[in-house]
């Protein structure tokens, strides 16, 4: 008899949409692979219906708060139900963007440097000498990003608005020039490296991420092979050092401008990346020959209790 397993997306966190995206894309592949799937529209009963349902696995499609951050890993955790990706732990310190840092640069990673600020703090006068960049400290899909440019008298009015969604403390950073990179990690293995260069804009956004067309992928990146190696390395590192299991994938700044550092910079790790039409991971493991019905069919046989 097939597993039984159930896909877990929607919930109610500012990326349900993603999540509704990447669980409705899971669900035909795992069909596909001969699986039986429950598609389950996350809701604040969830325990309740998977203690009932009892799936084999739990193949979680959710992404930002409670899906990503060890809450719902806790509750498989309890329930056990084996689940896919990160367990509580690594979820819950790869979405805090600062603790991830304090983690990934004690394991020799480089990352940004920066600082945690209340938001009004950070609306009333510059906090770092622009360029920097201002984030949410646990939000995914650059929810909330605001990139300040060099040119920019005041600081982002936006962070003292009453409709701010995305918390009270926020993360600062240098802005890194360059190019973005991302690698995934699958197992114990680093895949490719993919050169993101948005079609409009600045940087990696919303829009770049999941609108058709948002951005072109480069694949495998056109860098030099040291370069190359050294983003591999560091997504490696990072996903080791933060305890990550199944899938993960690291995001990357590479200063390759005139006059720049030449440096790798990593800015965080995604636990729990979109596997949507236009998402980096199945293209990276398409090139890596594998089908999205195998990546899918990887992920459930990886599941566990224990991560």
């Amino acid at each position: 008899m097939p597993k039984h397993v159930a896909v877990l997306m929607g919930g109610w966190s500012s990326e349900r949409e993603v999540s509704l995206n990447t669980g409705r894309g899971c669900c035909v592949a795992l069909e596909s692979m001969g699986y039986q799937v429950t598609p389950i529209d996350v809701q604040p009963d969830i325990a309740s219906v998977l203690d009932a349902m009892r799936p084999d696995v739990a193949f979680n499609s959710l992404h930002g708060r409670f899906g990503e951050d060890g809450t719902i890993q806790g509750l498989l955790e309890i329930l056990r139900i084996p689940y896919t990706h990160s367990g509580v732990l690594a979820s819950a310190l790869a979405m805090h963007k600062e603790r991830a840092k304090i983690v990934m640069r004690a394991a020799g990673v480089t990352v940004p440097e920066g600082l945690v600020v209340n938001r009004f703090e950070a609306a009333k006068a510059h906090v770092l000498p622009p360029p920097y960049v201002v984030k949410p400290i646990a939000e995914g899909s650059s929810m909330g990003v605001i990139i300040v440019r060099e040119d920019r008298s005041h600081p982002p009015q936006e962070l003292a608005r009453e409709d701010w969604a995305y918390g009270d403390q926020v993360l600062v950073e240098t802005f890194i020039p360059g190019r973005e990179l991302t690698c995934a990690v699958m197992g114990d293995r680093a895949l490719d490296v993919i050169d993101i260069r948005p079609a409009t804009g600045l940087f990696y956004d919303y829009d770049a991420k999941y609108a058709k067309g948002g951005s072109i992928h480069v694949l495998p990146a056109e860098i030099k092979p040291n370069v190359y190696q050294r983003v591999q390395e560091l997504a490696l590192t990072a996903h080791q050092a933060l305890g990550c299991r199944g899938i993960s994938r690291a995001d990357l700044r590479y200063d390759d401008t005139p006059g720049g550092t030449g440096e790798v910079v990593l800015l965080e790790v995604n636990t729990q990346p979109g596997m949507t039409e236009t998402s980096l991971v199945p293209e990276l493991a398409a090139y890596a020959g594998y089908s999205f019905g195998e990546l899918v069919q990887w992920m459930v046989e990886d599941a566990s209790t224990d991560r």
